[in-house]
């Protein structure tokens, strides 16, 4: 495969346009239909392979260990071959995996499924920050808040499709929905997405250069900041769909997707973030997202289903501000081999994100929500602090420090 970019600045007017808000939409919904789709399905999946609470916790978390694991790998290659074909092949691949996870017969081959899913996953993710920030050197901020406002319509739109489908198909008629979701979102992402403009590879590859990003004390503040704000909404939704299901709620696959129409929230602040970055700054930004987040688990703590609603609402809102801040922090200061360290990042944020699905099952079992809820509190103050002390005092693009 040759190592030149994907679309040379020589050939293309100077006058071309940045990646339009819809594209950096419908990226971001691309990459996220089949992320957490699972997550409404959870206690009827539970049911219908006679497993626990942790062992179906685990299908969320191994489509995003794959994703930990291979995001720098496909970052690294980025680097060097370009934005558009990885994000279009691991769009289609994507697809692919999501549409065959409705013929698993058993939940072993369901989680192999949704690891593989994430594998693929791993290079619309890592690539897609780059893409974002670079293509739009005026707004960076503003660009990344976009593709982080399609993943939110993304996320919500794939839990609301496993929901509704369910109950007139079973779960394995919402996985074959949301495979075919994912087909037509990838055609039209190969229609759409505009090459490369401002992309210049990054020749040669080795781990030690992989691995570079790790000398910089303010990226490895945002990568531990990263895997505590995934951590938080992960634990917060998984958990919270398995005490709904149960009394005094009793709530069913379609009224538990229903409960995330609070992610819609995200649309309207996560712009609002966008902006604020590139006038208040990063720290500035994150402290007020998780400050927000911890405020809305703390909502959740009664048995009432209005404050929780309101209270997954704000945590939710919270993290998609954080995550828009954390990730924006990566884009700006790693100014050579960018999906690279976007993809280090990603490592960290889905590890996160695998640790939610499955750490809180035993804190579950020993003391429910309450006990679930201070976990991610304690959590999510670790991101703050994490963010003071890297972030504060130093400038985005000034290299490692």
């Amino acid at each position: 495969m040759s190592n030149a970019p994907d679309h040379s600045p020589a050939a293309v007017s100077s006058k071309a346009a940045p990646p339009s808000d819809a594209v950096l939409w419908l990226l971001g919904v691309t990459a996220f239909l089949g992320v957490y789709s699972p997550q409404p399905l959870l206690p009827t999946l539970a049911r219908d392979f006679g497993v626990g609470v942790a062992e179906a916790a685990g299908l969320v978390s191994a489509l995003a260990f794959g994703i930990a694991i291979a995001a720098p790998f496909v970052g690294a290659w980025s680097d060097t071959h370009g934005r558009r074909r990885v994000v279009l092949t691991s769009a289609w691949l994507t697809a692919l995996l999501t549409a065959s996870t409705t013929f698993a017969p058993n939940p072993t081959w369901l989680l192999v499924l949704r690891f593989m899913q994430g594998v693929a996953t791993a290079g619309m993710l890592a690539t897609a920050m780059a893409y974002s920030a670079e293509e739009s050197p005026s707004r960076p901020g503003a660009a990344l808040a976009g593709y982080v406002t399609g993943t939110v319509l993304g996320g919500f739109t794939g839990r609301l499709i496993a929901g509704l489908v369910e109950p007139l198909a079973g779960w394995r008629g919402s996985l074959a929905a949301l495979g075919g979701v994912s087909l037509l979102a990838a055609s039209i992402l190969t229609w759409k997405l505009p090459p490369s403009i401002y992309f210049r590879p990054v020749l040669g590859w080795s781990v030690s250069r992989m691995l570079s990003p790790l000398r910089d004390r303010r990226l490895i503040a945002a990568y531990v900041a990263g895997f505590g704000v995934l951590f938080s909404l992960v634990s917060s939704f998984t958990y919270m769909t398995f005490r709904l299901d149960a009394e005094p709620f009793g709530l069913g696959p379609t009224p538990l997707s229903m409960l995330f129409v609070v992610y819609l929230l995200g649309l309207v602040f996560t712009p609002i973030g966008g902006r604020a970055l590139d006038t208040r700054g990063h720290l500035w930004v994150m402290c007020v997202g998780m400050g927000a987040s911890m405020v809305g688990v703390l909502l959740t703590l009664p048995d009432w289903l209005p404050t929780i609603i309101l209270g997954l609402g704000a945590a939710s809102c919270g993290v998609f501000v954080a995550q828009a801040a954390a990730s924006s922090f990566v884009g700006a200061r790693a100014t050579a081999g960018r999906a690279g360290a976007s993809g280090l990042y990603l490592t960290a944020y889905y590890l996160g994100g695998s640790a939610g699905a499955v750490a809180p099952a035993g804190l579950w079992q020993w003391g429910g929500w309450p006990a679930v809820a201070a976990l991610t509190i304690g959590v999510q103050l670790l991101v703050v602090m994490s963010a003071l002390k890297g972030w504060r005092g130093g400038q985005a693009g000034s290299g490692a420090a």
